[in-house]
């Protein structure tokens, strides 16, 4: 960190850089032990929904507390909506059975011992912490202080932390296509035009304006981009939502 006192990363740091991750096209842990309580058991009311979407990597209880991660590193506020409403852990969630699949152990390990950490150390899963102990739990693990604590963190709990900012940034701002960002939520936060195969004249100088509207579109719209091959990518071989 730049100054002496640990913080948890602010919303302008998580959308100083986004741009470039949505310029590309496509962006290029264990159930808790017997005996306690699934550490996402808030997520579905929070999120407002009666039935769960379908899964395809994660378990039910990874996907609950990985939602309640995303939400507090990208929370909805004054600015727009955050993770939650853009389905970051649905694009994780996919990314994991395809281009990600390398970081599937690291989620499985990560999260296991983000739950333990959270219960050793506050005494409460997650999910029922205030916001403000939340954020105290994720400074600990971006700062590394989980690190040797016992919760079992494989590496530097900072590692961890990173891998999942990373992956979250992705699916908040990467194209729709794989999963996340949706209803482009994430390009209008950041004012990002959309792919474009062609800007005219008139487009650059309205974009130099900042007046530039978004066309909402995929870069899997165009015809540039084959969703035949689309499995080599990011995210996998899926359907546009």
């Amino acid at each position: 960190m730049s100054d002496d006192k640990p913080r948890i990363i602010t919303r302008r740091d998580l959308l100083r850089g986004a741009g470039a991750v949505a310029a590309t096209a496509a962006v290029g842990g264990a159930v808790p032990a017997s005996g306690t309580t699934a550490p996402g058991t808030l997520a579905p009311a929070a999120q407002g929904a009666g039935a769960r979407e379908a899964l395809e990597t994660l378990t039910a209880q990874e996907a609950d507390l990985l939602d309640l991660i995303a939400t507090r590193l990208i929370p909805s506020d004054a600015l727009g909506p955050g993770a939650r409403e853009a389905k970051v852990v649905r694009y994780i969630d996919r990314a994991l059975g395809g281009a990600l699949a390398g970081s599937r152990d690291a989620y499985r390990s990560g999260l296991a011992a983000f739950d333990r950490y959270c219960r050793m150390s506050r005494g409460k899963a997650f999910g029922e912490l205030t916001p403000i102990d939340q954020d105290s739990v994720l400074i600990d693990v971006e700062t590394g202080a989980a690190t040797g604590s016992g919760a079992g963190f494989t590496g530097s709990s900072a590692q961890f932390f990173t891998m999942v900012l990373n992956h979250t940034r992705q699916g908040m701002f990467g194209d729709p296509y794989y999963g996340g960002n949706a209803n482009f939520v994430g390009w209008d936060l950041i004012s990002y035009p959309g792919v474009r195969t062609q800007v005219t004249a008139a487009d650059q100088q309205a974009l130099e304006r900042n007046q530039l509207k978004p066309n909402h579109r995929s870069a899997y719209d165009t015809e540039m981009f084959n969703k035949a091959t689309a499995s080599a990518d990011p995210g996998g071989d899926h359907h546009a939502d």
